[in-house]
Parts: structure tokens; sequence; C-alpha cells
């Protein structure tokens, strides 16, 4: 109750990862036969790229009392009825002039009734709370913001349970500041937060929906915003605790703007119903982005079907010249932001069922993106996860259906959940050099890069399947392997690769299947621990190829079916043993048997072969790198 002062701490926690074992049944045509006991990890890899890939810090959101109680009654409220003849108040702390009511004092005020060309008006001491119920009531001003609260410490706007209210501004203001405020239909210069179980449809002609220049909360309520520029908007803070929140807006859906302090700028959502449809980003947070539950459907920019051709796109997924990229990608610099959820600093997924329809990133932070939790399906017109610095994901469920790149990051650490993606170019793609500071591979486009990383792709658990028109999994450093299960389908061109990285790929346990052509074929490094196959194939086999993998005995290892055509394929399995006898199976029939006798063994038709390294692109760096094998070369 009201007079008992409670505080609800919402803390999003991030997940520790925790690693899935590493048989995981995909699909019935897909699947690892058995896959042991993952090997141990090498300490240096796994050490320095936990140091590199520490998330940013979560922050945690206060809901007092007053922000979750709605049980005005025994308040001694104010009632206003409101009509075209004016404003009838019955009580003190409110004064009519004009078509506008004033505000001045604290306490609860109950306003119903229709009202044309009239505004509400908060301007009360900094130390007053403010509650206004809307009971049934509907204020169109043709001026200005219909509600405007000028100063309150708080004001608390009640949507009374059974009750419709609709609020709207003009579309031009006849008084505006310096800084051009206000500027929404329901405007407010201190905190601002709306609860009851009502319905309220806020129409914002002139500007944004609802504003607040401090933090704005939600806590219940069905809540309607159609908004010429921005939804809902709060500076400090936007958190919804619980509520239904529809928003048409042709800017951003909901956004935080305190780009100066590093603890504010915040999106916290801890539950909720939400339909965003945004013409520029879904949810735009310049500091942080923490999601806990809730159910979405977010359109931002237009969906995928508007995105800009990217240039791999039009060349089939081959790598071109920078400057063809450059001139196919100009249109792309030249469109505003339309990513789905964008942070600043953190995007924080620990729950929540997430529907993604976006122009351009689903899911984009200029740092780090955690997914602990949740599920997600997002169709993209270009990446559907994006950080310029560390990717983790931990936990839950996430398919990609459509992107350019599914996964990116300076560093992309995988420890557990499920992640299905589909690519028009890389699946996975851990951007930049050794030195820490190269940028991606989309000349013409907002860069990238990272300093003091490892740019290291790391799977320690989980599962992930990728099928990519570009590389399957792309590292411009290394990558580590340790646990999981990893399913690629990947190009069917030689001018890229199902495994594509410039350091060394250390694989020491989990089961990795990767197809893809064999023009620039690469498979795990001479240290790996764990061992693995790279079959080359005399000609390319066609997708929904069975390729299966048997020991002496006929136990099966490993079966997997190709969503595409392949010429190379990678599998490595714990239940490989050095100086062990298997026998490959390609649709049925027995291709090659051999005896494994080091950590990568190379056949083609005729049986092992040597590695050689080179082949177009880029020269494999380090023992293990891109190689060709020569087709007959026993």
């Amino acid at each position: 109750m009201k007079n008992k002062h409670v505080k609800q701490i919402v803390m999003l926690a991030l997940l520790s990862a925790v690693a899935l074992p590493a048989c995981q049944s995909l699909t019935p045509s897909q699947t690892a036969a058995s896959t042991g006991t993952a090997a141990a990890q090498t300490a240096a890899s796994t050490t320095a790229a936990a140091a590199a890939q520490a998330p940013a810090q979560v922050v945690p959101v206060e809901y007092s009392d007053n922000d979750l109680y709605s049980d005005w009654k025994n308040d001694n409220p104010i009632y206003m009825e409101l009509s075209a003849a004016g404003a009838s108040i019955k009580g003190t702390g409110a004064e009519v002039k004009d078509h506008t009511v004033t505000i001045t004092a604290g306490g609860t005020y109950v306003l119903s009734g229709l009202w044309e060309e009239g505004q509400i008006v908060v301007d009360a001491a900094k130390e007053d709370k403010v509650r206004i119920v809307l009971n049934g009531v509907e204020i169109h001003s043709k001026i200005s913001s219909a509600i405007y609260v000028k100063q309150a410490d708080k004001t608390v706007i009640t949507v009374q349970e059974g009750t419709t209210n609709v609020i709207s501004d003009g579309a031009e203001y006849t008084a505006v500041d310096e800084s051009g405020e206000p500027n929404a239909a329901i405007y407010s210069k201190d905190d601002l937060t709306f609860n009851g179980t009502g319905a309220l449809t806020v129409q914002g002609n002139y500007n944004n929906g609802i504003t607040s220049k401090d933090d704005l909360k939600i806590t219940g309520g069905s809540i309607t915003v159609r908004a010429a520029d921005d939804g809902v908007q709060g500076k400090d803070l936007v958190a919804v605790k619980e509520g239904t929140l529809t928003i048409e807006a042709a800017g951003d859906g909901i956004k935080a703007t305190n780009d100066t302090d590093a603890d504010k700028g915040l999106v916290s959502i801890e539950a909720g119903t939400f339909s965003i449809k945004a013409g520029k980003d879904g949810i735009q947070a310049a500091s942080a982005v923490q999601v806990n539950g809730g159910s979405f459907t977010i359109s931002s920019g237009g969906g995928s079907a508007n995105a800009p051709a990217k240039a791999k796109e039009e060349m089939g997924g081959m790598r071109g010249t920078p400057q063809a990229a450059a001139s196919t990608t100009t249109a792309a610099e030249e469109t505003e932001s339309g990513k789905a959820i964008k942070a600043g600093s953190l995007i924080s997924i620990a729950g929540g069922t997430i529907g993604i329809d976006s122009a351009d990133d689903a899911i984009h932070s200029n740092n780090t993106v955690t997914i602990a939790g949740g599920e997600l399906s997002i169709t993209s017109g270009d990446d559907g996860i994006h950080a310029d610095s560390n990717t983790v994901i931990s936990g839950g469920k996430t398919i990609i259906t459509k992107s350019y790149e599914g996964v990116e990051g300076s560093n992309v650490t995988i420890s557990g959940g499920e992640v299905q993606v589909t690519a028009s170019d890389d699946g996975i793609n851990v951007s930049g050099g050794a030195d820490g500071s190269s940028t991606n591979e989309r000349p013409g486009q907002n860069s990238f890069s990272s300093t003091g990383s490892n740019n290291m792709l790391t799977v320690t658990g989980g599962t992930v399947q990728v099928n990519s028109t570009g590389d399957g999994l792309d590292a411009n450093g290394s990558m580590q392997i340790s646990g999981g299960t990893v399913y690629v389908s990947g190009p069917s061109a030689n001018g890229n690769g199902a495994l594509d990285y410039d350091g060394s790929l250390n694989y020491t346990g989990g089961v990795l299947v990767a197809a893809g052509s064999s023009g620039m074929a690469q498979a795990p490094s001479d240290q790996s621990t764990a061992y693995s196959i790279l079959m080359t194939y005399s000609q390319a086999q066609p997708a929904g190829t069975v390729v299966e993998l048997k020991n002496q005995s006929g136990k099966s290892i490993a079966s997997f079916t190709s969503e595409k055509s392949f010429q190379s394929i990678v599998i490595g399995s714990p239940e490989l043993q050095k100086d062990g006898a298997y026998a490959l199976y390609t649709g049925g029939a027995k291709t090659v048997e051999f005896t494994i006798a080091s950590p990568t063994t190379w056949l083609n038709e005729s049986g092992v072969t040597t590695a050689k390294t080179g082949g177009p692109g880029r020269m494999g760096g380090g023992s293990g790198g891109r190689v060709r094998p020569e087709a007959g070369t026993p």
C-alpha cells in the first residue's frame, strides 16, 4: 500500500556461461552420434579470450511504491470534469484559465470528459508528487502538448481500470523554448511514471508521443502511441516493469538519450508485451538496453525487405574489389539507422521472446552484446547480431533466418544456448587485425575497430548451426573450439571457406562439422589436441548429401547433411583417436578408409594426402592454415 514504502530492485543478471553437452541432436538428418568428453582446453588461449570478453555492467532499476500502486480513491482526490464549456474542478490545487488547467500543488487529480483544444499543465513545487488519473478522458491540444509537466518531483499518470483515454497534440506549436521543448503530446521535464490497467492512446502529431527529460517508467496499462518522430522517449531512463505497448513511430520506437553520464541513457525492460513499428530504430539507448523478459514484435527501418543490397550479395557472395564494394554500399551509407535494438555500450538479453524484422542490424552495440536467455527470431537486412567489441552468448535460443552477416564482433564467445544462422555473407565473423585496429570487410559502411582485443572466436558449449553464402566461421584472428556442437553448411563458391582464420584454429573438444567449397578450405591447426579430418572431393557433392564417419566396428561417429553443395568437409569429434581406423561414407557409399596419425588428417578419394598451404585468397596463418589437398595424391 501507499504508506508502506517498498523498493523493488530489478537487476538483470548476466547468466554465467554453462557449456551444453557436446552431443546434441539438431535435426533428424543432422546429428552427432557420439561426442564423448571434450578434451582439455588450452589455458593461455582461454584466459586471454575471457579477459577480452568481460561484459559491461548491468544497471539496477528501482521501482518505488508510487510507481506501482494505482489505488487512489482514498487519497482525497480532486475531480476535474472537462467539456466544451471548460473545466469543472472540485477541490483545490488547480486553476483553470481559458483552455488550460494548471496543477500547482501535489495531490491526486482525476480527469474525465472530452476537451477539445485543451491542455493540462503541471507546475508544482520541486518536491511535490502529482498523480493524474485518466478516468475516461480525451484531451486534444491544437497548439502544444496536451499534458505538459513543467515542474514536480514526480508525476504519475494512472490509467484507470476499465477506461479508454485519448491524448493528442497539435501538428504545430505556438510556443517552444530555445531547445525546441516541449515537443510531445505528453511531455515532462521531470520524472514521469505510467501505471494502471486501462487503455491510453497517445497521438504525437508535432514530434514525439511521450517524452520525459528525466526518468520514464511504465508499470502497467495498455498504451498505444503514434508519433511523427519518436514514440516513447526518456532522457536518463526508460524502464518497463509491466504493460502493453503498441508503438508506430516515424522515428525511433523507444529511446533513452542521455549520452553524457555512463550510468544513464538506459532502457530496461522486465516484462510486458511490445509491438513496435519504427521508421528508424526500434529500441535505442545511448548507454545500455537490458531485457529480462517480455514479448516483442519489432519492425525497424521498413523491415529487412527495405535494406539496400550489399556488395557481396550482388556479386554472388564473392569477394570483390574495395572499389566495387564501396560503390555498391554508397546507398547504405546514406540510409538512416534502421536497427531493431541499438545501444552505445551494452545490450544484455536474459529472457523474453523477441521477434525482429529490421532493415539494418537487428541487435547492435557499439561495445558489448550479451545473450544469456530468451528466444530471438531475427530477420535482418544487415547483421543479425553486431558488437563493435564483444559478442557473448551463454544461453537462450537465437534463430537468424536472414542476414548479411549473422553474428559479428571483435571477439565472439559462445558457451551455451542454441544459435542458428542463415547469412548471405559470413555466418559468424570476428573482425580485427593482430594489432586490434583493423575494420570489418564492408568498405563504405561504418567500420569498427577494437583496441587490445584478441580477435578470437571461442566456442566452449552450446549448439551452433550456420548456413552461409560467404565464410561459415570467419576469424580475422584465431579460433578456439573446446566444446559444444558446431555445424556449418558453408559456401559453394571457391571465393570463401567454411572455416576461415588468419592465426590458428585450436580445436580441443566438442563436435565440429564444416562443409563448403574446396578452393579456400581450412582445417584445425596442428597444435590441436582433439582429432579431425578434412576430406576434399574431386567433384562437388549436391545439397542433401549425407556424410557419415564410422569407426572400424561400424559405429557412427558423426553424421551430417549439408544444406548446400560442397566439395570439402571438416569433421572433428572427441571420439576420434590417434591410430584409430575409420571409414567415411558419402551418400551411403564408402568413400575412403584411413588411419589417424596426426591432429588433422587430410583426405581425398584415394586416401590420406598431404596438406599444402596456398590457394586463392589470404594465406593461412600458421600450421593448419588454408590448404588445398591435391586430388589423387595418396
